[in-house]
């Protein structure tokens, strides 16, 4: 069996996973509902504040899935108990951040300042200038808004001006020399 597919997730007070008959699996939280379809071949056992995952056969493709679905459910029933959340640094001489009602504001070297609405489900911090916070109970949904941010100016490897993750390390290049030999 696959390890992590076999590990049972449990289920915190407060929180419910129901199972319905089209295999779509519901989590409700204090921090609000989730909703992920399962393939056919995975079961999922909802018993006594434990949830299961079990599959149908042994091919390749289905043991991949089983593992899959049981981690994705798991992090949903983190993410209505908890949430998520990413942070960004701004790097780079004059770049900037400001929060202007739903919707975050940079300047980031470009003629223009990029502007970016919150998407539903997400929500943005700024405790500075040079930071950004996107948080949410969707962990695919937080990891991809990070990374369309993060796309805006990607930080170069001279001198690492930028937009990076907070737990990132870029590696530095050396610049070329100047003078002759």
């Amino acid at each position: 069996m696959s390890r992590i597919g076999r590990l049972p997730i449990t289920v915190p007070a407060g929180v419910t996973v129901s199972v319905s008959p089209e295999n779509v699996v519901t989590v409700k939280g204090p921090k609000g509902e989730l909703k992920q379809d399962v393939n056919k071949k995975i079961t999922v056992a909802v018993e006594a504040g434990v949830v299961h995952c079990t599959r149908s056969d042994e091919e390749k493709q289905t043991k991949a899935m089983h593992g899959l679905y049981r981690k994705l459910i798991a992090n949903m029933v983190e993410g209505v108990t908890n949430g998520y959340s990413k942070g960004l640094v701004i790097n780079g001489v004059g770049y900037k951040v400001a929060k202007q009602g739903n919707k975050i504001v940079l300047n980031v070297g470009y003629s223009h300042p990029v502007e970016m609405a919150e998407p539903a489900g997400i929500t943005f911090d700024c405790p500075s200038a040079t930071e950004i916070t996107v948080k949410g109970i969707d962990r695919c949904l937080v990891g991809q808004v990070a990374a369309n941010i993060r796309a805006i100016r990607v930080p170069d490897p001279y001198h690492a001006y930028g937009i990076r993750y907070s737990d990132e390390v870029i590696a530095r290049k050396e610049g070329k020399k100047a003078g002759k030999k």
